[in-house]
């Protein structure tokens, strides 16, 4: 077999080889990026889950879909008093409050006074109809329509899209609607409130006499699985808080959040029939903490260097100019790793202290996203920037350099000796032979003239 014949039969071995290896490591990299948990089957006809800290959102079943809210609206009412109000504040209940609400409450009575906290753990956990509307009355200084008007404008400035409101309980009407999406960026937007946490994680609360009242008042959270309302059965240990809801045409709707392994989780499910609501929300979060991860983004990205990141407007060698955010995440499944996110820089939301957002997908889904902020140090550009600086830089200097007469007088007369000094030098090197020899020639002639003039001496002195 020739030479020739045996280099094809290797190159076409080898090429058969490249492709297998081609084809099996696009598969499995294919699989890879393409895997997204199953999530379980569901009941409810809508609902979604998020995890908090990226937004991201693990499982949804028709979120966007407009439905009524019931009670789950006072999350926004509670957000909007704690956003407006101190705790300690005085509410009193006028006619209205009392007039106009039905269903949940605690019984108030006419002109009863409750300080602020009161009222919201009145809100949270025994859903009461009437000090939701004292809360809104009080916040927006006895007009309800105002504080409709801020809860509608909150709605708009998290992002929703789908949803109005048309008062601060939750009591049907036709232009009261949300979704579970919107829902839940309302729910992701209080949960960052401490006093929130704390009021809709409390079990029992005890409020005390009143001016109406002269017995405490015991309240107790509606939400099964925080504390057994009614039953243990939906009893969830790592549930940290909620908001229960319910009317004739919204059916049973809730708002759960949940915690673990760093995981912060809010399921929202609307328009079910009890228990599903329970057993959703139970059934969502053991998905999620089964088969998730929250990673921690500026521990792990080894892609970019922030130095470089954004334009300094210098040549910038400071890597402590820019960080990423330490507290952003992202989320993605357990059998995949921080590398397999595709990331992505934007300058879209770039303000005094935030320069750029790096943004992660993760097979389809948006899983987290970190701002590249600025540290505060200050860095030195150099004289040559930009074009602009360089220019002011020119101005500056022609505007301060000063013309003096005699720095200039000076100049010349050294010009002047500089260049004398230059001709004295040059006729000495050319001229040099030259010089020598008449020096030479003026010295043996004035040993001549000695030597004769003493030979005249000496024959004076014979004669004498």
């Amino acid at each position: 077999m020739n030479r020739s014949i045996k280099r094809g039969i290797k190159r076409g071995i080898c090429l058969v080889l490249s492709l297998l290896c081609f084809f099996s490591t696009g598969a499995v990299n294919v699989q890879a990026a393409d895997y997204w948990p199953d999530g379980p089957a569901v009941e409810s006809p809508s609902v979604i889950l998020m995890e908090m800290s990226t937004g991201t959102v693990l499982y949804e079943k028709d979120s966007t879909s407009m439905n009524y809210p019931a009670s789950i609206t006072k999350i926004m009412t509670t957000m909007l008093a704690l956003e407006n109000c101190d705790l300690d504040e005085v509410v009193t209940f006028s006619d209205a409050a009392i007039d106009n609400t039905e269903g949940s409450g605690i019984a108030r009575d006419y002109g009863e006074q409750m300080t602020m906290e009161q009222c919201l753990y009145a809100v949270m956990l025994a859903s009461a109809n009437e000090c939701a509307y004292a809360v809104a009355e009080h916040v927006a200084g006895g007009d309800i329509n105002k504080f409709v008007d801020m809860m509608n404008e909150k709605a708009k400035e998290l992002g929703c899209t789908n949803t109005h409101f048309a008062n601060p309980h939750g009591l049907f009407s036709e232009d009261h609607y949300t979704t579970c999406h919107d829902m839940a960026l309302i729910a992701k937007a209080a949960y960052e409130n401490e006093n929130f946490r704390i009021i809709i994680g409390t079990a029992r609360y005890t409020i005390p006499p009143t001016n109406k009242h002269d017995e405490p008042t015991e309240l107790q959270n509606h939400n099964e699985m925080l504390y057994p309302w009614q039953t243990l059965k939906y009893r969830y240990e790592y549930c940290t808080g909620g908001k229960t809801g319910y009317t004739d045409v919204a059916r049973s709707t809730l708002v759960t959040y949940a915690e673990k392994d760093g995981m912060n989780l809010v399921c929202v499910v609307m328009h079910t029939e009890s228990p599903n609501q329970w057993l959703d929300s139970i059934n969502l979060f053991d998905y999620a903490f089964d088969n998730f991860q929250v990673i921690n983004i500026a521990d792990n990205e080894k892609n970019y260097d922030t130095s470089e990141a954004i334009e300094v407007g210098a040549l910038n060698n400071n890597k402590a100019f820019v960080e990423i955010d330490g507290d952003a995440n992202i989320v993605i499944p357990k059998t995949t790793e921080f590398s397999d996110a595709k990331s992505q820089i934007t300058y879209d939301d770039m303000n005094k202290s935030v320069v750029g957002t790096i943004s992660y997908t993760y097979a389809g889904h948006e899983v987290g996203k970190a701002d590249i902020i600025k540290t505060g140090i200050e860095v030195q550009g150099f004289v040559f920037d930009n074009e602009k600086e360089q220019e002011e830089v020119e101005e500056e200097t022609v505007s301060t350099v000063r013309i003096k007469p005699l720095t200039i007088v000076m100049i010349i007369i050294g010009i002047i000796l500089i260049g004398v000094v230059g001709v004295l030098v040059k006729y000495l090197t050319d001229n040099y032979y030259i010089i020598r020899h008449n020096m030479e020639v003026r010295r043996n002639r004035k040993m001549q003239y000695s030597k004769i003039k003493k030979r005249k001496n000496r024959r004076r002195r014979r004669r004498r």
